[in-house]
């Protein structure tokens, strides 16, 4: 009688490992091939970092937490790669805050004929030229005397990078506001893309083509940069899904060829726990309103005093960071729902 009993339980000790056995096997290939996914991950993108050779803006008194603190971010679209993007005019600049309290993003684009004081040059002349002159530092120092706020991050990003990040993610979904033609950047060819007004999925050259045009826009830069904010929107709904979850890879090693920026690997997982959950609907686009002048046979874009003002006191009450009663008063009257 024992022995039966001691034969059924090794029965029953054998079925349980043909069962525990594959599925060990399986968390531990998980286990590894996440494991080697994050070492991948960390190699590509350590190749993208460059600290600046400062620990904080000049306009910070103390270093911020990206986990824990209001902090900015200047993005970079450089149009000239070929000094490694050294020399390239900025093709795009966007500003974006994030709160970890209202848990919100605020987007701010700046034309690139924006008329400014250059910094470090005693000069007035349009924005984008600030990266042509002195690198992404002049760049930033430009953006924060202009906008009277520190840049905590940037991050600098070449066309290809753009193409190759918006295909990593199978295309992203906009708006077109009305139809249009924009040639394509790419060397090899000469093609018209066509864009149609209404819904439109988008390629990565597409999506580039969609946010850089601006001379068949009847609202100019105004236009452009709304167009340039929606695709970011776009691109965030897509990085933040979880069926990106797989491509993480493929991105980190797009952005450690392609990108540039002060944002360490450690921060980098901190902001990405801050916000793994974060909605689009939880963007506010800014803009400031501008004019054209023509000046010495140059058109510049010279920012509306009292807009441009409406927009410094959002983003200093954003990062919370101390303002004027008159500014203070600006915020709290044009910024309510």
């Amino acid at each position: 009688m024992q022995q039966r009993i001691d034969m059924r339980k090794q029965k029953k000790k054998k079925r349980r490992r043909r069962i525990l056995y594959p599925i060990l096997a399986f968390f531990l290939l998980l286990a590894c091939g996440v494991g080697y996914m994050l070492v991948q991950t960390y190699t590509a993108a350590s190749e993208s970092y460059d600290d600046l050779d400062r620990e904080k803006s000049e306009l910070r008194e103390e270093e911020v937490s990206i986990s824990d603190d209001p902090i900015s971010i200047l993005l970079l679209g450089v149009e000239d790669y070929s000094t490694n993007g050294d020399n390239g005019r900025t093709d795009t600049m966007i500003v974006a805050t994030f709160n970890p309290e209202d848990e919100k993003l605020k987007l701010l684009s700046l034309p690139r004929d924006t008329l400014v004081d250059i910094a470090g040059r005693g000069t007035k002349e349009k924005i984008a030229h600030a990266h042509a002159y002195g690198g992404k530092e002049m760049a930033i120092k430009t953006v924060e005397q202009f906008l009277d706020i520190p840049i905590d991050y940037f991050a600098a990003v070449n066309f290809d990078a753009f193409i190759n990040i918006v295909d990593i993610l199978n295309g992203v979904q906009v708006d077109v506001p009305f139809d249009f033609e924009q040639r394509t950047i790419r060397e090899s060819g000469n093609e018209d893309l066509q864009f149609k007004e209404g819904p439109m999925e988008l390629d990565g050259e597409k999506a580039l083509a969609f946010a850089r045009m601006r001379k068949q826009d009847p609202r100019g830069d105004i236009g452009r940069n709304e167009r340039q904010q929606q695709v970011i929107e776009a691109i965030i709904d897509k990085a933040t899904s979880l069926s990106t979850v797989t491509k993480v890879d493929d991105l980190a090693n797009e952005v450690g060829a392609n990108v540039k920026t002060n944002m360490k690997i450690s921060e980098g997982l901190g902001f990405y726990r801050e916000y793994s959950d974060f909605s689009t609907s939880n963007i506010d686009k800014l803009a400031y309103e501008t004019y054209t002048q023509t000046i010495d046979r140059i058109d510049y874009e010279i920012p509306d005093e009292q807009s441009l003002a409406e927009v410094k006191a959002t983003l200093k009450q954003h990062l919370e960071l101390e303002t004027s009663d008159s500014q203070a008063e600006t915020y709290n009257t044009t910024d309510q729902p």
